[in-house]
């Protein structure tokens, strides 16, 4: 294959709960899999934030990210994110201060505005938030001052800090399936994701918008950005499709709100789509890219080159864990990843 050391791949892991598997054997499955990212070569390795969701055990990123930095070696450990909302902006600065003190140089602040759930579910979260843009650009605003120690005369940032103080800080992103929080981390010099596996349309545009905006930062000098994807990959072409029509049933049973475990490829197979679920299952083919080793290079090297973006980030979930991993295998195969060298102990 024709080598293309330009793009990183990254992870980002949502701890899903397996037919028949309980929510400790899915952390454990997302500790075993940072593991198998670190040794492979990933660039990064995102944990996410859903509430009252079964079928996702990712429920608090910045505990996670504690337990699976200390389990590996070298990749980058963060979230993907924390949503901001919920949380005073001080509490999420301190809690990434004390991982980034523990692990200095390896910790991604990845910041999301979404519930993460229902919106009942939001509530009981955090029930004064009205999730107004105004609000979470303010929150933007006091964490970013929070982790740089400005001094704002006039403002809690005259009197309050955000501990432990450290030489080095998290690196924050800020994560997006809409255009606002892209202009939102080209004003405070954030970094950005985009989650194409969440929205397909209009990604590239907003990209280029934030690169249009872009002022440097403290944080970044220049612009530094990627995109997240669900891909399935898989040895032959066969089970790449079946894996790929399992995730199709999931994401509209997402969409319909029927919550169960994940489906197998047979209940996929015998499923009986009405006209308009098949426009569903149309609009969401955007969202996931699956084939063999050789297909998905090509396929995501596109993706990068429509983005302008250097590093793709990865999105797995399959009925049975050793289909997730082998994928994750094959991706690397098919990217030449190199591990770079581990820290000497």
């Amino acid at each position: 294959m024709e080598t293309t050391p330009q793009i990183r791949l990254s992870v980002l892991d949502q701890s899903p709960v397996r037919p028949g598997a309980t929510p400790r054997q899915a952390v454990l499955e997302t500790v075993q899999l940072a593991q198998l990212a670190d040794r492979l070569g990933y660039q990064r390795f995102w944990v996410s934030e859903h509430h009252n969701t079964p079928f996702l055990a990712g429920t608090t990123p910045e505990v996670l990210i504690a337990h699976l930095a200390g389990q590996t070696e070298r990749i980058r450990v963060g979230s993907g994110g924390v949503m901001l909302p919920h949380y005073s902006a001080l509490k999420v600065a301190e809690n990434f201060r004390m991982l980034e003190t523990l692990f200095p140089g390896r910790i991604d602040l990845g910041i999301g505005r979404a519930p993460g759930s229902d919106r009942f579910t939001a509530h009981v979260l955090s029930p004064g938030n009205q999730f107004s843009d105004e609000e979470f650009a303010e929150q933007l605003m006091d964490l970013k001052a929070f982790l740089l120690d400005e001094e704002v005369p006039d403002t809690i940032h005259a009197k309050v800090k955000a501990m432990p103080q450290a030489p080095t800080v998290p690196e924050p992103w800020l994560l997006s399936s809409s255009g606002q929080s892209g202009l939102y981390a080209a004003h405070l010099g954030m970094a950005f994701s985009f989650a194409q596996f969440i929205n397909p349309n209009g990604g590239p545009k907003l990209m280029q918008l934030y690169r249009d905006r872009f002022k440097p930062s403290a944080f970044f000098q220049r612009p530094t950005a990627n995109v997240a994807v669900f891909v399935l990959c898989a040895d032959t072409e066969q089970k790449a499709d079946e894996l790929r029509a399992a995730m199709e049933l999931q994401m509209l049973r997402i969409e319909q709100n029927r919550r169960g475990p994940f489906p197998s490829y047979a209940e996929a197979r015998d499923y009986p789509y009405t006209a308009e679920e098949r426009g569903r299952l149309a609009y969401n083919r955007g969202r996931i890219l699956s084939g063999t080793p050789a297909q998905l290079r090509e396929q995501l090297t596109d993706v990068a080159r429509s983005y302008q973006v250097e590093e793709i980030v990865v999105v797995t979930i399959t009925a049975d864990f050793q289909d997730r991993l082998r994928s994750y295998e094959l991706l690397a195969e098919a990217f030449e990843l190199v591990p770079a060298a581990l820290p000497a102990r």
